[in-house]
């Protein structure tokens, strides 16, 4: 593995509906990427559909034989640029036996289609090597309220991905609020943990806004300043990007000791490059012994 890994974080500003015209605006990104020295390259949450659930032609197009072609087609790019891709999220249909449904868990929803079919609908993320393969995925575990009642979350627990950048670990968004995803990840050994995101603004707290107009920043940049120095690791946040009202960006790249090493401070649309230090993470774990502690027999938390 490398000492220096170079991460390019893609801020992409996504058209509801156009999966192909999102998939060929990313590709390019990939491309000026690749053309930097970029390793990996990390897209947004939603980036080829947006999120629109309401609508019957998102139920169309997040069709598993739609969802694979586009899948396919980052495969290709990552081995014709030799990069690994995480390919943002995509969301998925899968169709459901009813009688399995007894077995699933209480975050699971089933939807129903004109035909009386039964699906559900799991944000998935995968790994690309830049071979082409695809080295792991996750299924986003800890959903948004508004999500709830069109996607059911994962089952699986949380793993890190052996991948040629070293161990990694693949969140989404939301559960950049629950601490013990990353400890999970960070006790399975993953050193960079890379989250696709699509942290709006539209539903901020009202509450919270009259108190603080840029919560929402400070929670963003406060959480994931925390999870690196928490678990000794490089985080990689991509988010989407986009008008103001609507979004608002932060995409960064956020070590220890230094805490961010690259980002987008707006909502702006674009990409930037970033270099992790590894050893910057192995002189963290020095210090700080997280990991250590964690592993170590008789820990005192059950988590």
């Amino acid at each position: 593995m490398a000492r220096m890994i170079k991460v390019a974080v893609v801020q992409l500003h996504t058209t509801a509906l156009d999966p192909h015209g999102n998939f060929t605006k990313a590709s390019e990104y990939i491309r000026q990427a690749a053309s930097q020295g970029a390793q990996l390259a990390v897209l947004p949450e939603y980036h080829l559909t947006g999120y629109v659930p309401e609508d019957p032609v998102f139920h169309e197009q997040v069709d598993m034989v739609q969802c694979k072609k586009y899948l396919n087609r980052y495969c290709e790019l990552a081995r014709e640029l030799s990069i690994c891709i995480v390919p943002g999220t995509l969301v998925e249909r899968h169709d459901v036996d009813p009688d399995a449904m007894k077995m699933s868990l209480s975050g699971s929803v089933t939807l129903r289609d004109a035909k009386g079919t039964q699906y559900q609908l799991l944000n998935t993320a995968y790994f690309i090597s830049n071979d082409g393969s695809i080295l792991g995925s996750y299924r986003k575990k800890n959903l948004w309220h508004t999500e709830r009642a069109h996607q059911s979350r994962g089952e699986d627990k949380h793993t890190a991905i052996a991948t040629p950048l070293g161990k990694i670990g693949l969140l989404t968004c939301w559960d950049l609020a629950f601490p013990e995803a990353f400890r999970e990840l960070a006790r399975d050994g993953a050193d960079m943990i890379i989250m696709p995101t699509c942290w709006t603004v539209d539903e901020s707290w009202p509450y919270g806004l009259k108190l603080n107009p840029n919560y929402e920043s400070l929670i963003l940049n406060s959480m994931i300043t925390s999870r690196c120095f928490e678990n000794s690791c490089a985080v990689v946040f991509a988010n989407a990007g986009g008008p103001a009202d609507v979004y608002i960006g932060l995409s960064q790249v956020t070590m220890p000791f230094t805490g961010p090493i690259g980002g987008i401070w707006d909502s702006s649309e674009g990409f930037f490059v970033a270099d992790i230090d590894m050893e910057v993470l192995r002189e963290a774990e020095l210090n700080y012994k997280v990991r250590e502690d964690v592993a170590s027999e008789g820990w005192h938390y059950g988590h």
